[in-house]
Parts: C-alpha cells; sequence; structure tokens
C-alpha cells in the first residue's frame, strides 16, 4: 500500500508561524516609527507653508493676525490662513483652529501648533514652531512631548530639528 503524505506535520506548521512572529516582532515597530516620523513631517510641512502668507502679508503693510484678537489695533492685520489640521490639538476649535502666532504685528514673528487629536501616542504633544527674523529669515524648531510616550528625536525632519 502507498501512504502518501496529506497535508502539513506539526513541526513544519509550527516553523511558518515562528517565522511570521518573528517578521511581526520586527515590523510593527518599524511601522510606528514611520507612521510617527511621517506625521511630524506632515505637521511640520503645513505650518511651513504659512511663510509665503506671511511674507505676503508684511509685504502689503499688514500685520499677522493672531485670530485671537483679530483687529485689536488700529494697524491692518490679515488672518494668516490657517485652516487647521486634524493632526493639530484644537484644530476644531475656531477661530485659530489650534495655532498660535505670537508677535504678528512685528517683523520678528512665530507660530506654533501641538500635534494632537489624530496623532500617534508617541508625537503627541510635540510642538513645531516656525521663526522669523528681522531680516525675513525663517527658523523651524520641534520640542519634544513633556511626557515620555515613546518619543524620539528622529521623529523630527532635518529642517525642523529638535530644540
Amino acid at each position: 500500500m502507498n501512504h502518501a503524505q496529506k497535508g502539513f506535520t506539526l513541526i513544519e506548521l509550527m516553523i511558518v508561524v515562528a517565522i511570521i512572529g518573528i517578521l511581526a516582532a520586527v515590523a510593527i515597530p518599524q511601522y510606528q516609527d514611520y507612521t510617527a516620523r511621517t506625521q511630524v513631517s506632515r505637521v511640520v510641512g503645513e505650518v511651513s507653508a504659512l511663510k509665503s502668507n506671511a511674507e505676503s502679508i508684511f509685504n502689503n503693510g499688514g500685520a499677522v493676525a493672531n485670530v485671537d484678537n483679530l483687529n485689536a489695533t488700529p494697524q491692518r492685520e490679515i488672518g494668516i490662513g490657517w485652516t487647521g489640521s486634524n493632526l493639530v490639538a484644537n484644530a476644531d476649535t475656531a477661530p485659530n483652529h489650534g495655532l498660535t502666532i505670537n508677535g504678528g504685528d512685528t517683523a520678528t514673528m512665530s507660530w506654533e501648533v501641538t500635534l494632537g487629536t489624530d496623532a500617534s501616542a508617541a508625537v503627541r504633544g510635540a510642538t513645531i514652531t516656525v521663526s522669523r527674523t528681522a531680516n525675513g529669515a525663517y527658523t523651524c524648531e520641534t520640542t519634544p512631548p513633556t511626557t515620555s510616550n515613546g518619543w524620539k528625536d528622529s521623529y523630527a525632519p532635518a529642517g525642523c530639528p529638535v530644540s
């Protein structure tokens, strides 16, 4: 009689499960790091895009309005054009949608956002600050979250290093 094998042995199945487990143990943390890094990069890109709006306002003789006190001074204040981001804390809160503007009526100004809402736990609470010097040069810096929730300095993009 010929008894042909009709399936996998228990050892073969256990080897396959072990291989899948090892691959998952390596891949999941790498994916979480990738997700956190891309979220920070996305928010940096979103807030850095406001530079051209700020320059346009200054070049037209205006001041960047802190939307919390729009038209609080006699100088012509113009909103910077921030509409929010689902990765930014308080993005659904009008009128500022999570953006804080400091010194919008001077050439040396800055704005910042804090990651929250839909951002991964590792980056939630990190702050992105874009600052303008008197000569029109911009800098960007990332401030890590105050709580230790898995933050790595490598999450900050090269153009917006950790302060």
